[in-house]
């Protein structure tokens, strides 16, 4: 019932940027934290950023100063801006998000995860 759907993904030459988009719909109560996650070929998963309900953001030490992580909770869509884009940045990001679908105090938040969409920088 739940979805992320992202969007933004794309070929960039190094240098330039992208604007990542994750939607979350279906049967949802309410979001905790929001994140994004990166997969290089060969490589694990990596946290990239995260922002919390409250609106603080952390940030992979090879993103800072270059990515941006933010959040509409209106639009129940998570953001993250991409600039000076390197080709290391090359990977599938995810999105991924702490969902409760029910009002139940008692009921934890479960993670939801976002197909992937691809970056790949060029040189």
């Amino acid at each position: 019932q739940v979805q992320l759907v992202e969007s933004g993904g794309g070929l960039v030459q190094a240098g330039g940027s992208l604007r990542l988009s994750c939607a979350a719909s279906g049967r949802i109560f309410s979001i905790n934290a929001m994140g994004w996650y990166r997969q290089a070929p060969g490589k694990q998963r990596e946290l990239v950023a995260v922002v919390t309900s409250g609106g603080s953001t952390n940030y992979a030490d090879a993103v800072k100063g270059r990515f941006t992580i933010s959040r509409d909770n209106a639009k129940k869509t998570v953001y993250l801006q991409m600039n000076s884009l390197k080709p290391e940045d090359t990977a599938v990001y995810y999105c991924n998000a702490a969902i409760k679908t029910t009002p139940y105090t008692w009921v934890d938040e479960v993670d939801y995860w976002g197909q992937g969409t691809q970056v790949t920088v060029s040189s």
